[in-house]
């Protein structure tokens, strides 16, 4: 099953529990906890009647834009491996200048 049937399957039993929800809370004179159930059953329908219309307005990317996008994801993976290579040189850096502190005598001793 894909991942959007799933998110359609949940956001069907979210407005099918608050709308069992607010129909009991009503029945059972408790009229705020209706009025949540009510608002969180208008919230549930609108979010899944925008994601079921976005769902079916999407359309495929050209094969240049696609191209295009591998290369960028390619890019900014290679810049992050940079970034963590340029940390771990000055994680390396303070630990040998902390060592070097600690083994020098200091000072105050003498």
């Amino acid at each position: 099953m894909s991942r959007s049937r799933l998110w359609r399957a949940a956001g069907a039993a979210f407005i099918a529990i608050n709308l069992a929800g607010g129909l009991y809370a009503a029945r059972a004179g408790e009229p705020m906890h209706a009025m949540v159930h009510a608002v969180l059953l208008v919230l549930g329908i609108s979010i899944y009647a925008a994601v079921r219309s976005r769902s079916r307005d999407a359309v495929a990317l050209p094969a240049e834009t696609t191209d295009r996008l591998k290369q960028l994801e390619q890019s900014v993976d290679k810049l992050a491996i940079g970034v963590e290579r340029v940390g771990e040189a000055q994680r390396y850096q303070v630990k040998i200048l902390d060592e070097k502190a600690h083994a020098s005598p200091s000072k105050k001793e003498n």
